[in-house]
């Protein structure tokens, strides 16, 4: 008799908190890791937002806070879509959760049944596929390629879509590719959605802040289809607050109401601290937070530095990422090729690889349904990611 579900026994553990476990494994036995596996900066929450956490404890706001969150806080962040993406959503049309991840597990549980169909663009977050498994859906993955920056067609998209297509889900800046999609993309994409009113869109936005070459634009502008669209977002990737776990959805009343009642039954609400440092967050106009002018300036300098190294790398091939903090290079060219006698045949034994032999911890693309590629991420230091660019050149050399 098994004593595990099917469900459980199905499921994968991600990838990405994998790597990163193999890689605190090994600088636990006294190896010197680099890890560049985990989507965190590594920069702290700034002080602003601290000081409102510490003055909700001292306020003692510290019971259960409503399923969907704190009235003020959702007033904030109607006010921040508002305010930042011309969006127009009633604070009963948001739904605070314990991070963007409990947002689209919710939506993904609340509009999917088995047998129904979701679109993916390939490459994709690690835990969207895992989700839709859990609520009984089929995934349809859409293939794309460095060459058009990894970003969907709306040809392609089209190609796809059946009588049992109920939801897409893709995310801008992305992640893992760091592709932001153009107002135009977007567009064209809202016009093709817009001749399938049964179709939903989760549009995943929690690296918006994180934007390099443009002002973010959401899919859900586009008013024809805006009541079929879900937005996600929160604040661990632009305020630096990955440990706070407090992330959202913006949806019609229908969908909210639906998410809220079954995060009712799994998690209940989001800490009531966490409720109040992400107010003071959201109040905030991103413009005037230095920390996050400071963080954004960063990553573009890291990229550069990653990809010239990597560049100069033979086998890597790369495009340059518009957002978020990872870049996917293409490694197939590596394929086939030898470590004392034993072949290197894809994207998991390279990473293996790199991580055994250069002690650097990346992410096989394979994860996020790509073989040919593997996720870098730069959300370390200029020090760490030159270390690393060494270690990385020195292990391949050794390649036959």
């Amino acid at each position: 008799m098994n004593t595990l579900s099917k469900r459980i026994q199905s499921l994968a553990e991600s990838e990405t908190l994998a790597m990163t476990r193999r890689s605190r494994e090994l600088a636990a036995k006294g190896h010197d890791i680099v890890n560049l596996s985990i989507g965190q900066p590594d920069f702290f929450t700034p002080a602003f937002i601290k000081e409102a956490a510490k003055k909700a404890i001292n306020n003692n706001i510290t019971h259960y806070p409503p399923v969907a969150g704190f009235k003020e806080l959702r007033e904030s962040i109607a006010g921040k879509l508002k305010r930042d993406n011309n969006l127009d959503y009633d604070p009963s049309q948001i739904v605070v959760s314990t991070g963007a991840k409990q947002s689209i597990a919710n939506t993904v549980m609340s509009l999917i049944d088995p047998g129904d169909d979701v679109i993916v663009p390939v490459p994709y977050w690690v835990s969207y596929r895992e989700i839709i498994r859990l609520a009984g859906g089929n995934t349809v993955f859409i293939n794309t390629s460095i060459e058009n920056d990894f970003k969907v067609t709306p040809d392609e998209l089209e190609a796809s879509i059946t009588d049992k297509t109920k939801l897409i889900i893709f995310s801008s800046p992305c992640n893992p590719t760091g592709s932001v999609y153009s107002r135009e993309e977007l567009k064209q994409l809202a016009a093709l959605f817009e001749k399938y009113p049964g179709l939903y869109i989760i549009s995943d936005e929690i690296y918006e802040l994180i934007n390099f070459n443009s002002h973010h634009e959401s899919i859900a502008r586009f008013e024809a289809i805006k009541d079929r669209v879900i937005v996600v977002n929160g604040v661990s990737k632009g305020f630096a607050m990955t440990g706070w776990r407090l992330g959202y959805l913006a949806a019609n009343p229908e969908i909210a109401k639906a998410t809220e009642k079954f995060q009712g039954q799994i998690t209940s609400g989001a800490s009531s601290i966490s409720q109040m440092a992400a107010k003071a967050a959201l109040d905030a106009i991103p413009e005037n937070v230095k920390e996050k002018d400071e963080m954004l300036q960063a990553f573009i300098k890291r990229r550069d530095l990653l990809i010239d190294g990597l560049n100069q790398i033979e086998g890597i091939k790369t495009n340059v990422p518009a957002g978020a903090f990872y870049i996917f290079p293409d490694v197939s060219a590596l394929f086939h090729k030898t470590y004392k006698e034993e072949p290197i045949e894809n994207s998991n034994q390279l990473s293996d690889f790199l991580l055994n032999e250069g002690h650097v911890a990346t992410v096989p693309g394979t994860a996020f349904g790509d073989p040919n590629c593997i996720r870098i991420s730069y959300a370390t230091s200029e020090k760490q990611l030159k270390e690393a660019l060494n270690r990385i050149a020195q292990a391949l050399g050794k390649l036959e």
